[in-house]
């Protein structure tokens, strides 16, 4: 019988020294190639951190503040997030209600006080589907609370949640 001993290669890595994990194509590369691809990185990096920065500072839409003049002759909007709004005498809001997804739309908007917020016709009611516009002008001062309701969108023959979403927001109306 024959034995057959495998060589064996010992590598010594005391010379050299350790290089950060780029590509194989980038290390064989001049020294400003290199350079080029690390700025790129910084530069990624830098575009990745300043987009989730971005992100998390957006509001929350906790709606505690209604948005100022739409722009088509109202000096309040007002929608779904909003809880409270502060209006003057004299002044018009518009009520902007947008229908959750597998809920059918609001029904129109209600003040609890007609004789301080009267409702107004809205020149521009021509709402997207799933959207229900309402339009109100303050006459008096005092607090009023408009209302709507909205409910699940169930298809005929099958079983339907039995519950109703409630919105209500608070106007302070000011002489």
């Amino acid at each position: 019988m024959i034995a057959v001993a495998k060589a064996r290669t010992k590598f010594v890595m005391s010379g050299f020294r350790k290089l950060p994990m780029l590509p194989t194509h980038v290390l064989r590369a001049p020294r400003l190639v290199r350079y080029v691809a690390r700025m790129k990185l910084l530069l990624i990096a830098m575009s990745v951190g300043l987009a989730l920065a971005a992100c998390g500072s957006a509001g929350t839409g906790s709606g505690t503040e209604s948005s100022p003049s739409s722009g088509l002759g109202f000096n309040l909007v007002i929608s779904e997030k909003d809880k409270t709004a502060a209006m003057k005498v004299g002044q018009t809001l518009e009520v902007v209600l947008h229908a959750p997804p597998g809920m059918s739309s609001w029904t129109p908007p209600k003040s609890s006080n007609e004789a301080i917020l009267v409702p107004v016709v809205n020149p521009a009611a021509t709402a997207a589907r799933g959207v229900t516009l309402a339009a109100f002008k303050a006459l008096a001062s005092g607090e009023v609370q408009i209302t709507s309701n909205d409910s699940p969108m169930c298809s005929p023959g099958h079983a339907c949640p039995q519950f109703i979403a409630v919105y209500t927001v608070t106007v302070t109306v000011t002489p």
